[in-house]
């Protein structure tokens, strides 16, 4: 309806508008913009390789990544690979990669398990659960992690005795200041397929678990999903020993010398590095765990408890997805402090990616390339584990109608 004494804007008029110069146009000068800043930027990069480039040659120092396929001349305590002095730098680096990679996915996935578990006991009814709770999210949190580290790294080497006198609680089990030994698994076929039948429960249970909350949704009824899955992570793998005719040999460490051998030995750098990542960034875990628990309603658990729903399905079906949005966000950055945290281990003597690129770096002097190779693979650790996280949290969002 139009009002009286009005019209509409002639046709010429408003082609008159439409020409608008792109220069004027917001967003044609947004474009425009981040064209020339990402222009200012490359050429401040390239000035700045292009001047340390000149600056090394005029030195005579040697540029590029070839020293990677030189021998590096030294030896590395912990590998998860074949290694010895006589390999290349490039594997050298490989083992520290891999042995940052070994220490964060342990300890994130340690951490998600504690930082949870004191998570949920903080908001306990239980008075001292709580204050226990409490004071070790307290303690945790106030001691910088590096004075951690030292810490558990001075518990072995101060308190516990030397091989021939290792503590002894169990067979099998041993505990010494060269580190803790431990008995596994003997390498047969047997062992190899109950590994596999292990994981095949693993991926059955993830199935299993989709199709009853599929089921829930369009029936009502809850299907006993944890216990059907514990049955099956237990069951396939006993199902598959007791096929190969329940083998059970194991290979356990015995004192030979001043050292152990046999089984596997975890050493006091790793066993410190891991302790004290976990213990400190499972204080902050549990705190993100407390607060997304916190930001649901009271209202929904009090009309999930008048609905009749038991206290563990009222945590797992209505406060849980709810405050998932809540907790993945400040959870990731404390899986990527974690990771990034782990470069305290050169403090310690533990060998990964930054204490050998170190050596590596003191032997050919190539401290450039040496630093930004260890920028590089933190960098894809941290991208990594956030396009995961990322990928997860759209996974678990609550879709709104």
């Amino acid at each position: 309806m139009n009002l009286k004494g009005t019209h509409p804007a002639p046709e010429p008029y408003l082609k008159e508008i439409e020409k608008v110069p792109f220069w004027l146009d917001p967003k044609w000068r947004a474009v425009i913009y981040q064209i020339g800043v990402f222009c200012m930027v490359g050429l401040l990069a390239y000035y700045l390789v292009s001047n340390t480039i000149a600056n090394l040659q005029r030195q005579h120092i040697a540029t590029g990544f070839g020293f990677l396929h030189k021998e590096a001349s030294f030896e590395i305590g912990e590998s998860l690979i074949p290694y010895s002095a006589a390999s290349t730098y490039g594997r050298a680096l490989l083992v520290g990669a891999l042995n940052t990679i070994k220490v964060s996915f342990i300890g994130i996935i340690l951490t998600l398990f504690l930082g949870t578990f004191i998570g949920i006991a903080r908001l306990s009814s239980n008075w001292l659960v709580s204050k226990l709770a409490g004071i070790y999210i307290e303690a945790m949190q106030d001691v910088p992690v590096l004075l951690q580290l030292f810490f558990w790294y001075a518990i072995f080497y101060e308190t516990l005795p030397s091989p021939r006198q290792a503590l002894h609680p169990v067979r099998g089990l041993f505990l010494s200041n060269r580190g803790v030994a431990l008995p596994v698994p003997a390498s047969i076929p047997a062992y190899k397929y109950m590994l596999l039948a292990f994981l095949s429960a693993c991926v059955a249970a993830y199935f299993l678990k989709k199709w009853a909350r599929k089921r829930q949704e369009e029936t009502g009824k809850i299907f006993p999903v944890f216990i059907t899955s514990t049955v099956m992570l237990l069951g396939f793998p006993l199902v598959t020993w007791l096929l190969f005719g329940a083998p059970i040999e194991i290979d356990t460490p015995e004192l030979v010398g001043f050292n152990f051998k046999g089984g596997i030995m975890l050493s006091p750098e790793f066993i410190a590095l891991l302790m004290g990542l976990v213990l400190y960034t499972a204080a902050f875990v549990a705190e993100v765990v407390r607060a997304g628990i916190q930001s649901v309603s009271k209202g929904q658990k009090e009309a999930a408890m008048a609905l009749g729903l038991k206290p563990s399905y009222v945590l797992n079906l209505v406060i849980l997805p709810q405050a998932m949005r809540v907790i993945i966000p400040p959870l990731t950055s404390q899986m990527l402090n974690l990771t990034k945290n782990s470069s305290l281990a050169v403090a310690i003597g533990f060998p990964d990616f930054v204490s050998v690129a170190n050596t590596c770096i003191n032997q050919t002097g190539q401290a450039v390339e040496g630093v930004a190779l260890i920028m590089a693979v933190y960098l894809i650790f941290s991208l990594s584990t956030s396009v995961f996280m990322n990928w997860y949290n759209k996974k678990t969002a609550l879709v709104e109608r």
